[in-house]
């Protein structure tokens, strides 16, 4: 081989060399992995498997029920007065699902953050979701947002996007850093239709039509209860890295407590984590009417525990408050009976599932419903047999036991009538606080 060849062979080798070595770096070079984790939650409702979404009632206080649901599991949510509705903002009823409309929704997040992102949803609509425009900004004591706090927000680097039918969606990172406990606005400018199905909560409504997502205070604003677009709020933690999610039902969600004043039992507990325990956020995914083993104002807690729970950023721990309207709807006409070893056997499903992600479940004891409109003395039977499990089976990593913290204690089948004055099942807001004040925070050392 002449000398002109064996330098092209070397020159060719030298070559193929540092190709090799450079891919090899690439492989081993670590990959940039951002940290987030969830600090607010509310969860959407996608219909069962075969429905049509149906307009939903007129009245803002109703949620609207699956089809084949023969009544409401709940009573109706509150409506004002009972909101914290600073300057006596007019709520709206309408008849028609709205459009070419500015909607702000008002959060808490739970610890505090560098950055933000927002997840939208769209799971619960049968059509695309077209988002004009979005902003997020600190929100001051009257609901407008705080001047300078305001903040463009973009995906891929566009202001706008369309989420596609039965989607999530995922905003860019925002630069806007957030405190424990404060509250965020964040405003949606929906230029076409938005369909008013699904998990809903009150919001502030636009009373002009157009983007005014800008505006540090909406023009005439109304109340109106409609579906969550925002359904989870991470941040870029300052000091945080876990979270509490809180997996239930009414109770669990806040029912019959004041709306948009974030008094229900998993923002209390927030507040207590947050004054010394800051390595935790929680997140709320209660729905009202849940169920552990069948569709109720929502899929069950078994079929949406991957997509709703173990799907949130830094997820660490479960607490688990499930099984009242099982109980409740399997012994009220029409019955759908249910027993306690078919409630136990979800409950140890749920555990299963969690461990094997390296997730902690604490078993919370079902509050009292004696006088509530479904109960039954054979539903009472199951409830008790339940709790004494949920106390005494050793399957949880740890017990809240609420029941007794808002029983009355001459009859510890029924609330105490200062923690309910209504319904019998849902507590008021300084029965949210005794439930929160039994949790034992040692539990999250």
């Amino acid at each position: 081989m002449g000398w002109d060849m064996r330098i092209r062979h070397f020159a060719w080798n030298l070559a193929l060399a540092g190709a090799l070595i450079l891919a090899a770096g690439a492989q081993a070079a670590p990959l940039t992995k951002e940290t987030w984790i969830g600090a607010w939650g509310f969860v959407s409702t996608p219909l069962p498997p075969g429905t049509t979404p149906a307009l939903a009632p007129a009245n803002p206080s109703v949620i609207p029920l699956a089809p084949g649901q023969a009544m409401p599991v709940n009573p109706p949510a509150p409506t004002p007065p009972l909101l914290d509705n600073p300057g006596n903002v007019p709520v709206l009823i309408a008849d028609s699902d709205p459009s070419n409309v500015t909607i702000r929704q008002l959060v808490r997040v739970a610890v505090a953050g560098k950055r933000i992102r927002l997840r939208f949803s769209n799971e619960a609509g049968s059509d695309a979701l077209t988002l004009g425009a979005v902003h997020v900004g600190a929100a001051g004591p009257d609901g407008s947002v705080i001047a300078g706090s305001d903040r463009v927000v973009t995906f891929d680097g566009k202001p706008g996007i369309t989420i596609p039918a039965s989607a999530p969606l995922l905003s860019d990172p925002i630069d806007l850093k957030v405190e424990a406990l404060e509250k965020l606005v964040i405003s949606v400018h929906i230029p076409g239709p938005f369909s008013r199905t699904g998990h809903s909560l009150f919001q502030y409504v636009a009373g002009m039509p157009g983007n005014h997502t800008a505006a540090a205070s909406l023009p005439n604003q109304r109340l109106m209860r409609l579906p969550a677009l925002v359904t989870e709020v991470d941040v870029d933690p300052v000091s945080a890295d876990s979270v509490i999610v809180t997996l239930g039902d009414s109770i669990t969600e806040g029912a019959l407590s004041t709306a948009n004043a974030f008094r229900g039992w998993p923002d209390r507990l927030a507040e207590r984590l947050a004054g010394g325990h800051s390595k935790w956020s929680v997140v709320n995914t209660g729905i009202g009417g849940n169920r552990l083993l069948r569709y109720g104002t929502g899929p069950s807690a078994l079929a949406r525990l991957d997509r709703d729970v173990l799907s949130v950023p830094g997820v660490k721990a479960i607490i688990l408050l499930e099984g009242i309207n099982d109980i409740g709807r399997g012994f009220y006409p029409p019955t759908e009976p249910v027993t306690a070893d078919a409630l136990i056997a979800a409950d140890k499903q749920i555990i299963e599932r969690a461990h094997a992600k390296g997730i902690k479940v604490y078993g919370a004891t079902l509050t009292p419903y004696k006088g509530a409109h479904y109960y039954m003395a054979d539903g009472e039977r199951v409830r008790e047999a339940l709790n004494t499990w949920i106390k005494t089976g050793g399957a949880f990593d740890g017990v809240v036991d609420f029941a007794p913290a808002v029983a009355d204690k001459s009859d510890p089948l029924t609330y105490d009538l200062n923690f309910n004055l209504n319904d019998k099942l849902h507590p008021n807001d300084a029965g949210y606080q005794a439930m929160a004040n039994v949790i034992d925070l040692n539990l999250f050392k």
